[in-house]
């Protein structure tokens, strides 16, 4: 944990962070701004306030676990991992380039800091609960963060590892659903409804708290009662807007897999600078 990031260096970082995701898609011509954008908070309190990692031993064994289950996000991901010291800051605009490391999802055999290769939409909460199972039984107190979609947990593997998380008391293990109500092919209430998902969670045995995705404070109080919680897996339900921080991208769904032009890319820098 980074006790000396104050919220007014996290919003910089944050801002940084949405310029540098814009920027990678843009080089790329390829990726998903949406949801990337909609993330950002929460990865950016997770990696520079949050977490327990050594970006000089990126295995280090008593680090803290983070598993990216919508991987089509990677773009905030990598843009957290070079802010933090795991590879170089210009490898970026390499993303989705041949022999690239930084593929248009999350690879845990290339990319240092990536503890969970995903990308097929459902599997990364089953991964995150055997993470925090093996902490347990090896008596180690890190903690396995999860950033979940809310189109991904219509898939059924998701309500299969949250039940197991709650049998197993697993309390190392925190997740964040970044609730933007959107997903490929519309809204999520009209494609596949999962509401309510916090009543949904509570019946399957978790502690649920609802927060602003994007307020650092509600991320920060969210996380702090998380730690008070003992023998349930937590589940954050943040409210997120997807392709924040851009006004033509905001709550439009045609931006969930959709690059930006260069000049569309230009109109979004000058809005984030």
């Amino acid at each position: 944990m980074n006790e000396t990031v104050n919220v007014g260096e996290l919003q910089e970082l944050g801002r940084h962070m949405r310029r540098d995701i814009i920027r990678m898609l843009t080089e790329a011509e390829s990726g998903h701004p949406g949801g990337s954008l909609s993330a950002v908070e929460i990865i950016t309190y997770l990696y520079f306030k949050e977490m327990k990692i050594n970006p000089e031993d990126p295995n280090w064994v008593e680090r803290d676990r983070f598993v990216l289950g919508k991987g089509h996000a990677a773009p905030a991901l990598y843009s957290a991992l070079a802010k933090r010291g795991f590879f170089p800051q210009e490898e970026l605009m390499t993303l989705r380039k041949i022999n690239s490391r930084l593929q248009g999802h999350p690879d845990m055999r290339k990319v240092p800091g990536v503890d969970m290769s995903t990308g097929s939409l459902g599997q990364g909460l089953s991964a995150a609960v055997g993470m925090a199972l093996a902490g347990k039984l090896d008596k180690k107190d890190y903690r396995v963060f999860v950033v979940l979609g809310d189109g991904e947990i219509e898939e059924g593997q998701v309500w299969e590892a949250a039940m197991a998380a709650a049998h197993y008391k697993l309390d190392n293990i925190i997740a964040f659903l970044d609730h933007n109500g959107l997903q490929i092919d519309g809204p999520i209430t009209e494609v596949m409804s999962s509401e309510p998902i916090d009543e949904k969670f509570k019946a399957f045995g978790w502690n649920v708290v609802k927060i602003d995705g994007h307020s650092y404070s509600d991320i920060a109080d969210a996380l702090d009662s998380a730690k008070d919680v003992k023998d349930k897996p937590t589940m954050i339900i943040a409210e997120t807007v997807k392709g924040k921080g851009v006004s033509f991208m905001e709550n439009q769904v045609g931006w969930h897999g959709v690059a930006p032009n260069e000049e569309q890319a230009k109109r979004a820098l000058v809005e984030l600078s």
